[in-house]
């Protein structure tokens, strides 16, 4: 797939993009690896420095959404369960859905659960990944991009304080309302604007006095997960209680699998939106299908030996979301699993759920001012490092792949969308 500085284009093109890339001010303050391949003649065109790595950030979501198509299908595993004598035991499959406010409900788990007429009983036995993955930032404990990892999310991991514009009174609303007696004023707070924070080490919450008086907002934070905690919110949800259980997974081999068809929203949520949550239960489940227990370490390696033996480089690769800077793919590996979508999938669906240059997600507001977007791409962003990959539509009826990935820059982001734009812009009206 090419190597350093391989250039497959006319002389005219080549030196202008040349010029574009290598001569750029803007880039020249970062190390930039750049290859656009074309996969109808599978000719790279041209790289430049695609053999190098680089951090990722969240174009690690697009291996994470290629693995999930492979290892879970149509369907979405959404519970394990298994009845002994009067009793139902049962433990996640990593499912992110169960009252996600921003994804599709489904009653088959509230429905098997509320009609049991014996005991009920959790089990955490198939869990063995940590609540964070590794090299995540400890002091990003209390931002919602960074809710934790569960076998059993519920309520996507965290807890919405929101105020609308009809309160009349000095309250906050606090969903799951099991977190309302958790939260208290802090009077050291700044009061500019409504401001919550979790505690480091336990579910205590807290708000400044703007938050009381504020005439409409919405702020997440993540809560710790535990058994506890999920077997608490699910006695309030169907209002009956639900132990936890002693059992080892010895005890329950024999369990059975609910199955729901898979919803497009959750990939829709995975690139669009680049939610780091989704990306994380994506792999858990895929855990829980291919391995029989959840855990991301494992399921990455057969990932890599199942589905990327074939990258040209080695995946140095740690999570789903690319939260962690010890991922390292380079862009021509990231160009070869974007191909692997563009010859799996139709070219429809797949462009319905990355984000559309000028229409949708992380790039609604660069890379096209016409009707019909001619990039679609998934942005990936860490402090100074910024990556683009993903499909250029060129005016002569092209479908081109690229990958952009810059790291190591002193600047915001900005300067080097700009950059992109005007070569993205350029390659699209000349290639």
């Amino acid at each position: 797939m090419g190597c350093s500085s391989a250039k497959v284009l006319n002389k005219g093109n080549a030196k202008t993009l040349d010029a574009l890339i290598t001569e750029s001010a803007v880039f020249s303050k970062s190390f930039t690896g750049f290859m656009l391949y074309d996969p109808a003649t599978k000719t790279t065109l041209y790289s430049q420095d695609a053999d190098k790595y680089f951090t990722p950030a969240s174009n690690t979501k697009i291996f994470t959404l290629y693995t999930s198509t492979q290892f879970l299908g149509d369907s979405l595993p959404i519970l394990n369960y298994q009845i002994s004598g009067d009793s139902l035991f049962f433990w996640g499959t990593g499912n992110p859905v169960f009252l996600h406010p921003y994804l599709p409900q489904n009653d088959r788990i509230i429905n098997l659960l509320k009609q049991h007429e014996g005991p009920l009983f959790y089990s955490s036995h198939n869990y063995r990944d940590e609540h964070f993955g590794p090299g995540w930032a400890w002091d990003d404990f209390t931002y919602a991009f960074q809710a934790e990892k569960s076998p059993f999310p519920i309520h996507g991991n965290v807890v919405r304080f929101s105020r609308d514009s009809l309160q009349t009174t000095n309250s906050i609303t606090v969903a799951p309302p099991h977190f309302k007696e958790q939260l208290g004023r802090n009077p050291a707070f700044s009061e500019d604007s409504p401001y919550f924070r979790r505690k480091a080490f336990e579910n205590q919450f807290e708000h400044n006095l703007q938050a009381l008086n504020d005439t409409a907002y919405q702020i997440e934070k993540p809560f710790i997960s535990s058994p506890k905690v999920i077997a608490q919110l699910l006695s309030d949800t169907l209002g009956r209680s639900v132990g936890l259980s002693s059992r080892t997974g010895k005890g329950l081999e024999d369990g059975k699998t609910l199955y729901i068809p898979f919803p497009d929203t959750i990939y829709q949520l995975l690139m669009k939106d680049s939610d780091n949550f989704i990306a994380e239960q994506l792999l858990l489940m895929c855990a829980d299908q291919q391995l029989g227990f959840i855990e991301t370490t494992p399921l990455i390696d057969k990932a890599k030996q199942d589905l990327f033996a074939d990258a040209p480089d080695e995946l140095l690769w740690f999570d789903g979301s690319g939260l962690t800077r010890y991922n390292m793919f380079t862009p021509r590996t990231v160009v070869s699993v974007l191909e692997k979508l563009l010859h799996t999938f139709d070219r429809e669906w797949l462009f319905s759920i990355f984000p559309g240059g000028g229409q949708a997600g992380t790039i609604s507001k660069w890379y096209g001012n016409t009707e019909e977007p001619y990039v679609y791409a998934k942005t990936g962003t860490l402090s100074n490092k910024h990556c683009l990959s993903g499909y250029l539509l060129t005016d002569s009826g092209k479908t081109l792949i690229f990958s952009f990935m810059h790291n190591n820059f002193p600047t915001g982001s900005e300067p080097l969308k700009k950059e992109m734009e005007k070569i993205l812009a350029w390659m699209k009206r000349e290639l």
